[in-house]
């Protein structure tokens, strides 16, 4: 497999993940929910400002550094991608890379233009380039409930389990990220020594009785016959 077919993967991740984010903006408004499969599947309209999980840096220059960081992330995957199948790497760890690659591209454009294109700037943003903010709609509450009085510590709380909104560009690198960690070892096998025969070893090393190694030299000896007499 070249490698444009796998940057082919990467740009059909970055469509459905931009088709899926302006169809939310021009169709739903802010924290508006809609169920897709019951109440354990969501569509959650959210602008996460920063990192992943709504992290953010409090400077007014911190998005702009964040936006900086990964588009430099952007071209250092692609390039690696390049190498990997230049190398002949695993055909699922290429894989993975195309889908870490373009989620980062996915989220780059968000943070790169939609501050310009959709006006979603925060209102402290130095300049709206580079300053938009990521749309996140996907929610899956699997779990939520409020904690029985008597529960010691968080007696009346509300309890949810799996709260984060997030994106197809985030499941994307999330996706390619856990796939080269549980497989590892399928898509970096160490490779196997040649051993050599129990003949060849004995004469390579040898070892005392006090376990040190010793090398041992064969010297080639020449005899020397004595000149004939021509006598």
């Amino acid at each position: 497999m070249k490698a444009y077919k796998y940057f082919l993967i990467a740009v059909i991740i970055i469509l459905i993940d931009q088709a899926s984010k302006l169809l939310v903006h021009q169709h739903m408004y802010i924290h508006q929910e809609v169920n897709v499969l019951g109440e354990w599947f969501r569509l959650h309209y959210l602008l996460n400002p920063g990192m992943a999980f709504g992290i953010r840096w409090d400077n007014e220059f911190g998005k702009l550094a964040l936006t900086i960081f990964r588009i430099g992330a952007m071209f250092g995957i692609g390039y690696y991608l390049i190498q990997s199948v230049k190398k002949n790497s695993h055909t699922g760890f290429l894989v993975c890379l195309s889908l870490i690659l373009g989620g980062a591209i996915g989220n780059v454009i968000d943070s790169t233009f939609y501050g310009v294109f959709l006006n979603n700037a925060p209102m402290e943003s130095p300049t709206q380039w580079f300053h938009g903010q990521v749309i996140d709609m996907l929610f899956f509450p699997l779990l939520e409930f409020s904690w029985p009085e008597w529960v010691p510590g968080v007696g009346g709380e509300y309890f949810l389990f799996f709260s984060p909104v997030f994106n197809i560009a985030d499941s994307s690198i999330f996706i390619g990220v856990a796939s080269i960690l549980i497989f590892q070892k399928r898509f970096f096998p160490h490779p196997i020594k040649e051993e050599l025969p129990a003949e060849d070893k004995s004469n390579v090393n040898q070892v005392d009785q006090n376990g040190t190694s010793a090398i041992v030299v064969t010297e080639s000896i020449e005899i020397k016959q004595p000149p004939e007499s021509n006598s």
